[in-house]
């Protein structure tokens, strides 16, 4: 006998990314920020009254939702602080989504999405990307036939770092007819350069949010804090009613706004894992592993040519030199490794290893 519920029983749960206990192991497999966040995260820290603790928190973390309202030009009240990203995921689903409805993704996409929907008893509608990893001329109409009451697209898009531009998603929210979350975890990597910025839209669509998270960018992995930025009627059920009540720690409130108001720091790390993803495309081009064009904190490498036994073999091979990159076992992802921009010395370590490996 089991008391499981019958939609839990029959799905997978998310397979997360190896976290090795060894400090020695080069990490390129979960997409964290090589370098350290501010040293404002340690005063904040320091600072910290243990005896506040006895206390709840600032319900509605408001304190970080000006922050944000500054920053992005736009009011507090279009912004919900959450417990990471997946809790703003999770929000998203229980706000807008029926039980039994339909949920929308693209394929392939992250993996937590449809884990999700399945916690929530949702139909999922997966569309599949073109070979450029991005939408097919008839994406939306695919969605709008299933009828998905909300969609999540990742863009910089995980895990091959593709970037839809502002043109495309105004256009992908306009011919929607359910909710457009786009998922912008690694938007901070963007070259800027683009000047992509998507927040403007939120003034033009009532139907899109914008997911952004402090685990990249701010190399807060390790906090979880995260938040949605959309029109205030779609905020307001988020803030008022589907979510937990006081969800975020009063520590991570403090550290989260030490780090965030530190722009210039944290500028600084997007612009050296830029530089370094730059020169790791071109060195692992240079082994016969071609890159796909990537905005993001990591490339979707294709293992070939010198690697005759496959990316997996080449995965297992690096993970006994002690460097961890991600391989997935997709059908349309099996030719390929996805691998976490590092600092110099990681990188050259993985191109010693991947050349040892070769030869």
């Amino acid at each position: 006998m089991t008391f499981e519920r019958a939609n839990i029983r029959a799905m997978a749960g998310y397979t997360y990314g190896e976290q090795p206990d060894d400090p020695r192991v080069i990490k390129l497999n979960t997409n964290e920020n090589p370098y350290p966040p501010s040293p404002r995260v340690g005063e904040a820290i320091a600072g910290f009254d243990y005896r506040t603790l006895r206390r709840y928190p600032p319900a509605t973390a408001d304190d970080f939702r000006r922050l944000a309202a500054e920053r992005f030009h736009i009011d507090a009240e279009q912004v919900v602080v959450t417990n990471g990203g997946d809790e703003a995921l999770r929000l998203a689903l229980t706000t807008f989504v029926e039980p039994g409805g339909v949920f929308g993704m693209a394929e392939p996409s992250y993996s937590l999405y449809p884990v999700l929907a399945n916690v929530h008893g949702a139909r999922i509608e997966r569309v599949d990307l073109d070979t450029s990893w991005r939408p097919t001329a008839d994406f939306v109409g695919q969605l709008n036939a299933a009828a998905t009451e909300l969609t999540c697209i990742v863009n910089p898009h995980a895990p091959s770092g593709t970037l839809l531009d502002h043109q495309t998603i105004d256009e992908l929210a306009a011919a929607h007819d359910g909710v457009l979350l786009v998922d912008e975890a690694y938007v901070d990597f963007v070259d800027p350069s683009l000047e992509h910025n998507l927040v403007p839209l939120i003034e033009k669509h009532d139907n899109l949010l914008l997911l952004r998270t402090m685990s990249k960018g701010y190399s807060l992995a390790g906090l979880r804090f995260g938040f949605l930025m959309g029109p205030a009627e779609l905020i307001a059920p988020i803030v008022g009613k589907t979510r937990d009540s006081y969800n975020v720690d009063g520590i991570s409130q403090r550290i989260a706004s030490a780090a965030f108001a530190d722009h210039p720091y944290a500028a600084d790390t997007w612009a050296r894992v830029r530089n370094e993803r730059e020169r790791l495309s071109k060195d692992l081009s240079a082994l016969g592993l071609s890159s796909e064009p990537s905005q993001a904190n990591f490339l979707l490498t294709k293992v070939g040519g010198r690697f005759p036994n496959g990316a997996k073999h080449v995965q297992d091979e690096l993970r006994r030199r002690g460097i961890l990159v991600r391989h997935f076992a997709d059908a349309r992802l099996d030719e390929y490794l996805r691998v976490t921009v590092g600092t110099p010395d990681e990188n050259d370590r993985l191109l010693n290893a991947l050349e040892s490996i070769a030869g």
